[in-house]
């Protein structure tokens, strides 16, 4: 037997028939990967010769030794009733459920209703309820079973019953949609489905891509604010609302039959596994910058870019201009377009310069606007020589001028001064102890 320490090796002493545990091997192995090779090992090397027969407590499907045995061809397996069917039978389930070894809880993908079988100790019940409360809710309604009893309780009582051991096991009842403390993926695209539904919500059904277009972009942007806050709250709420657009978008195309939200998880899963070849793959990568190097060549692959114009070209044009202007240098200098040496940033940089005085002094407004635009794009080239995001240094300009003239304009109110009608020098003033106050702040 596997182990003589549960009711099935108590029924055999009670019947007369003798046995041998294998509770020794529990003690010699790491972890229980290691069990039940050790365990799996030993049954073959005392089976050599004659017929042994490995005992295990509920169905065979959920022994792990007993797994690796029933590879060999000379080994039967007869079938038990399993522990995740005796709880669930006892806790009155009925229909399909997922049944898990406590053991294996965090290894496992799980859903409601729910049965956790071999909680044999208090510190594995805690460990079980907090990973069980994460997905579910400290407070879903569970039952504990154990010693032929059945208790309801709330799962955040999991680790305070009495009677574990290996015959125990947990079972977490499934809960109504609107009952629900916490969610998973599968649940907000079936809020999204009901909403979508006939009988759901009337705006949400008159939505179509382009209605909600610019509605991805505000989120986007509203998820940039929290992180450039630092606010952990407003982050988590702002990903959310992201991840709610783009399920929005994926179920606008599995109504008209194009693709699923399962395509889409799957394409990026594809997506994240195929780019990171130094991770699932035989590439080498060296620190962050070769990650990059492998993910780029990987990406210019899969969308079957022969050249770096291809890369160039794929840009999207809807991007902002400043921040298209940084992506296109990126990979422009990624196929040999940059400045040969740093320096000669600052030699263009005065050529561009003195063309757009050129064109200023011409008041040729198509030509100063082109102009301008060079300028522009030779500042993105020494940003990214500079190893600088050029989008994020103007924002963070932007913002420390508006604070600047906020305090600059409540310097010269509070003087009882017009903004409108001061001197240049008033305005130097003014302006010198509005960029003092600003920074000490």
């Amino acid at each position: 037997m596997r182990t003589a320490l549960t009711p099935s090796a108590e029924s055999l002493r009670a019947a007369g028939i003798a046995f041998e545990s294998l509770d020794s091997l529990y003690e010699k192995s790491r972890n229980f990967d290691t069990l039940a090779k050790n365990i799996a090992r030993e049954v073959v090397r005392r089976a050599e010769g004659k017929n042994l027969c490995y005992c295990v407590d509920g169905g065979v499907c959920e022994d792990a030794a007993a797994q690796i045995l029933l590879k060999r061809k000379d080994v039967t397996a007869i079938e038990g009733v399993s522990k995740g069917a005796a709880a669930a039978a006892r806790a009155g389930l009925s229909g399909g459920y997922t049944s898990v070894s406590a053991y294996t809880v965090s290894e496992r993908r799980l859903a409601l209703p729910l049965v956790v079988y071999d909680l044999d100790s208090r510190e594995l019940a805690g460990d079980v309820k907090l990973a069980l409360s994460e997905l579910f809710g400290d407070e879903a309604p569970a039952c504990f079973i154990a010693g032929g009893a059945c208790r309801c309780i709330p799962l955040y009582e999991a680790d305070r019953q009495e009677g574990y051991g290996y015959s125990a096991a947990l079972v977490l009842y499934d809960v109504p949609l609107l009952e629900k403390k916490r969610f998973g993926a599968d649940d907000l695209v079936e809020i999204l489905k009901r909403l979508r539904a006939p009988d759901g919500c009337p705006w949400d059904r008159a939505q179509t891509h382009e209605s909600i277009r610019i509605n991805a972009i505000e989120e986007a942007y509203e998820l940039v604010d929290a992180i450039d806050a630092r606010d952990p709250d407003k982050i988590c709420e702002e990903a959310g609302d992201v991840m709610m657009q783009a399920v929005f978008h994926a179920l606008i195309e599995e109504e008209r039959g194009s693709f699923t939200v399962n395509d889409v998880t799957s394409g990026v899963c594809r997506k994240l596994i195929s780019r990171h070849t130094h991770v699932f793959g035989n590439d080498k990568a060296a620190g962050a910058d070769g990650a990059l190097s492998v993910w780029d060549k990987n990406k210019m692959t899969e969308k079957h870019q022969a050249t770096f114009s291809d890369a160039v070209n794929d840009v999207p044009a809807c991007f902002p201009a400043l921040l298209r202007a940084q992506k296109i240098v990126k990979r422009m200098a990624k196929g040999g377009w940059s400045f040969a040496v740093p320096e000669n940033h600052k030699k263009k940089f005065a050529e561009e310069a003195a063309e757009l005085e050129a064109a200023v002094a011409s008041g040729d407004k198509q030509r100063i606007a082109a102009e301008f635009g060079d300028v522009f794009m030779v500042l993105a080239h020494v940003a990214y020589m500079l190893g600088i995001d050029c989008e994020q240094a103007l924002l963070d300009t932007v913002k420390k001028v508006a604070a600047r003239y906020t305090e600059w304009e409540r310097l010269v109110l509070a003087d009882g001064k017009d903004v409108h009608n001061l001197t240049d020098e008033e305005w130097a003033h003014y302006y010198r102890r509005a960029k003092e106050n600003v920074s000490k702040n």
